[in-house]
């Protein structure tokens, strides 16, 4: 199962985030399901290769179609963070190296999607301000970092209208019990706390309970076993913020599960936050 961690660092850059993905299954669903063009947005390309991330093309507020391109790792976590107005980087590392949802106390974190190998594409309304980028998948102990800043656009481009969306609250998911094959759809985080979507397919309809009733009991390792591929649909995202993707995953039996910790060590899927929906043709 996918997990969010925060790795201290107090002699690099103080702190860093990182999301570690237990099994081999996370790229086994959909590899290409953010590549199919959607609509003509500005493009911000993000580029990853484990060990460097660098962001150019439209720095403009506005929605814009994130394009990430990933080499020499098999997948990225393209994450983009908007720093509070003075907030520094070193200040955001430092709250990265405790509690997760620090980070929602001095900056927005507004777009995180799964990133396989290759080209993949997303859709994002990005406010103007300054920004930390950072690619959550690497495996390095800090992961790559950089800096930039959105300018303020005379004329921001609106994101396209999306055919449904999903969005994960204090505990639990909200949305429509089928996707299709093809739809533009919004995911995002209408929780306080901060949350991840992370969709786990099964063999069957039953499969896909047995596995929500495993993670709602504390039992990832039975869980895992059950499952035949994982997808993110965001890795961490803060309150209020949302991003947009064309769903091309395999149709079946998928679970939506949030594996961000409660103070007391326990996952959000034992709390409720498990969802079994069906992706459909």
């Amino acid at each position: 199962m996918k997990r969010i961690g925060i790795i201290g660092a107090a002699a690099a850059l103080a702190a860093g985030l990182s999301i570690a993905v237990p099994g081999a299954l996370a790229l086994a669903a959909g590899s290409a399901a953010t590549t199919r063009a959607t609509t003509a947005l500005p493009v911000m390309t993000i580029t990853m290769n484990g060990k460097t991330i660098t962001v150019s093309g439209a720095l403009q507020s506005g929605a814009v179609e994130v394009v990430s391109k990933v080499t020499k790792e098999p997948q990225g976590d393209p994450t983009l963070i908007r720093l509070d107005p003075g907030v520094t980087e070193s200040q955001l590392l430092a709250a990265a190296s405790g509690d997760p949802n620090n980070i929602a106390l001095i900056a927005s974190i507004v777009f995180s999607p799964q990133a396989n190998k290759g080209t993949s594409k997303a859709q994002a309304y990005l406010q103007p301000g300054n920004y930390v980028a950072a690619d959550l998948a690497s495996s390095a102990q800090i992961p790559p970092l950089t800096t930039f800043v959105v300018a303020a656009s005379s004329a921001p481009a609106k994101l396209p209208k999306p055919k449904a969306a999903m969005y994960s609250i204090e505990f639990g998911f909200r949305g429509p019990g089928t996707l299709h094959d093809g739809q533009l759809v919004r995911f995002g985080n209408h929780g306080y706390l901060v949350h991840m979507m992370v969709a786990i397919r099964a063999h069957s309809k039953a499969g896909a309970k047995q596995i929500a009733r495993l993670l709602l009991e504390g039992k990832q390792g039975k869980a895992q076993k059950l499952a035949t591929a994982e997808y993110s649909f965001f890795n961490v995202l803060t309150h209020n913020q949302s991003e947009q993707q064309v769903v091309s995953n395999q149709p079946g039996y998928w679970v939506l599960a949030c594996f961000m910790n409660t103070q007391d060590g326990r996952d959000h899927t034992q709390l409720g936050m498990e969802r079994v929906i069906r992706i459909v043709k």
